[in-house]
């Protein structure tokens, strides 16, 4: 019982941390001073502070490489996993420095990992792996 319960708030805090991450880097328009780069090594320094998360060590992954690396944190559920994949495409649709199309190709993957674990169909999923192999 005490370690589902520990499972349940890694969970939850993911989820928040993620959130958070999100408005953070995609909800404020009001403060237009922040480039883009700016945001995202923000972004980049609030995951692995807050989750240990590396973005620059998960970017050069492969498919397989990157399944074990996120089912190494506890809390990254589909859900939470689903929510990653949704900053990294973020990421990847606001990024001018040539490094777009491995964020899409890294929240491609991510949404594809999300769909061989989740047992619901999600439209949200479906539209989002759409729009990035628009641009891809």
């Amino acid at each position: 019982m005490v370690q589902r319960d520990y499972i349940l708030r890694e969970i939850e805090r993911i989820g928040t941390i993620m959130n958070a991450i999100r408005q953070k880097l995609f909800g404020e328009n009001d403060n237009l001073s922040i480039s883009i780069e700016t945001q995202i090594e923000n972004t980049k320094s609030m995951l692995f502070n807050e989750i240990a998360f590396d973005i620059d060590k998960f970017l050069v992954l492969n498919s397989e490489e990157l399944s074990v690396y996120i089912s190494g944190f506890d809390g990254f559920n589909v859900e939470n996993t689903e929510l990653l994949a949704n900053c990294i495409s973020q990421i990847g649709f606001n990024d001018n420095s040539g490094n777009s199309k491995n964020y899409l190709e890294k929240a491609l993957q991510l949404y594809e990992l999300c769909n061989l674990k989740s047992k619901t169909f999600s439209f949200e999923r479906e539209t989002n792996i759409m729009a990035i192999k628009n641009i891809l």
